[in-house]
Formats: structure tokens, sequence, C-alpha cells
């Protein structure tokens, strides 16, 4: 009979704890929705053709890079719960929700919002896009690619190098007023139709592909700096494949985004 010892307890418990330390810090997200049910990578891909994989990010996010074979039912949407019903009776199949990954909220908000409407059997992929491309390029899609090119992928480092903040951002522009091209992107609820440069920028929010790569497209003829803000600072990372891809080399977005602005605002009306 094998003694165990209190320390062996105590380490065993320690290891234990530090564990689900981890895994919460990874994917905070299990810990703020505890009862969606959630599915690994090697799961899903095990079982990616006997269960719906939907997208629930923006047209634009998924337009960019997708898993293959997903379909596209933003969270964002008000047509959410309603399109999620219908898909719900025409499958009696297992439904898969995914984001960008760890950090991203929106697969639990996605499963969350199904349930409340009474639809069961659906569960969150909380690793996310990234990760889905990384180990399965095969079944994944860039650009309207496939298979894909890890190598593709833009990098946290790649992106940082491209954000200013609010205060610098606004200077570069007043700086090269005639030698620049500034893009507010918010859709029309986000804008509400004010911008932060009368005069000088332009509105083309993400669901307007085609006005958006007018601009592109003109700021490389014109070899002029693009500068481009959303709401927060994170849609602009998938405008990003599109700049690199038409070949543009100067360009900035807000860091941080919209918010942000406002918060600088904020702090200099209050000293």
């Amino acid at each position: 009979m094998v003694k165990v010892t209190r320390q062996f307890l105590s380490m065993l418990l320690l290891i234990v704890f530090s564990n689900l330390l981890a895994a919460e810090e990874e994917f905070p997200g299990r810990a703020k929705f505890p009862d969606v049910p959630f599915i690994t990578l090697s799961d899903l891909f095990a079982q990616k053709d006997e269960v719906v994989i939907v997208d629930v990010r923006s047209q634009y996010e998924f337009q960019t890079l997708r898993i293959k074979g997903a379909i596209n039912i933003p969270v964002a949407s008000k047509s959410f719960e309603s399109k999620l019903l219908a898909l719900r009776q025409s499958t009696n199949k297992p439904i898969a929700c995914y984001c960008n990954g760890h950090r991203c909220l929106k697969s639990y908000q996605a499963v969350k919002k199904a349930q409340d409407v009474g639809i069961t059997n659906i569960i969150a992929f909380d690793s996310g896009i990234f990760d889905w491309t990384k180990a399965y390029p095969n079944n994944a899609v860039l650009l309207g690619q496939s298979p894909v090119n890890p190598d593709k992928l833009i990098g946290k480092k790649t992106f940082q190098s491209r954000l200013l903040h609010p205060d610098l951002f606004s200077e570069s522009i007043v700086r090269s007023r005639n030698n620049s091209i500034v893009i507010d992107v918010r859709d029309k609820f986000q804008r509400a139709g004010i911008g932060f440069y009368p005069g000088l920028e332009k509105w083309a929010s993400l669901d307007d592909r085609r006005k958006l790569n007018r601009y592109i497209e003109k700021a490389k003829y014109e070899n002029k700096t693009l500068f481009i803000y959303d709401e927060v600072g994170s849609q602009v990372r998938w405008l990003q494949y599109a700049l690199e891809k038409a070949g543009i080399k100067n360009y900035y977005f807000m860091e941080k985004g919209a918010r942000a602005y406002y918060d600088m605002i904020a702090k200099i009306e209050w000293q």
C-alpha cells in the first residue's frame, strides 16, 4: 500500500490549482461564461464533418480569414438569433461558434444568446481562427485562397508597428494633410454621423468593401499615406491584410480607435 503524505497532497493540489489558473488566464471567457460548453482545437478538427461551424465575427473578418466550410452569422447583427434558429431547424448537428481567439468573447456570447432562445447542442470553439489556421492551414481560407501559408498571417508586432497614439495620429494628419487620405471605417451606428476630421476624412465602413477599396487604390495611385481608424482599434487589424495585398507602403491606424480619441479629448478638457 502506497503511503500518501500530506506534503505530496499539498503539492498535487498546488499543481491542479496552478493548471486551473493557467487555463483561466489563457481562456478568460471560460470563467466569465461558466455555463457555455466549449470544444478544443483537436476535437473540433476530428469532428469537423459532423459539426456545423459558425463564424460569429463581422462579414469583413470572415471574408479575410475563415475556417473552410464555415458559415457567417455575426453575433452583433440584429438577426443573429433568428438566423441561428433557422439553422437549428435545418440540422440536428452540433453547432460550434468561433471568433478570433483565446481572449475574444464573441464565441461565448453567441452561445449564450443561442441558449437564451432555446437553442441546444451548441458550443464555443474558443481557440479561434488563428490557432486553427496555424494547426490546419489546409482547412482555412485567407483572402479567398486555400491552403493558407501560416507565414502570411500578420503577427502582433507587425500590426503594432502601424499604430499611432491618437494625439500623434491627429498631429500626423495635420502635418501631411495634402498628402494623405483619412478613412473612418466605423459602421453607421458607431459613427453616428460624426467624424473627427471634418473636411479631411472619408467614411467607408468595413462592410462597404467596394468603397473602401476605391480609397485604397486612390492612395496607392496618388502615393498618399493612409490614416485609418475604427471604434476600438481591433477591426483595422483585418483591413491590414487588404492593405498589404494591395502593396500599400504608407499607412497607419489609430491605437485603440475612436474610444481612445474620446478619452484623450476628455482628459484635455478636464485639465
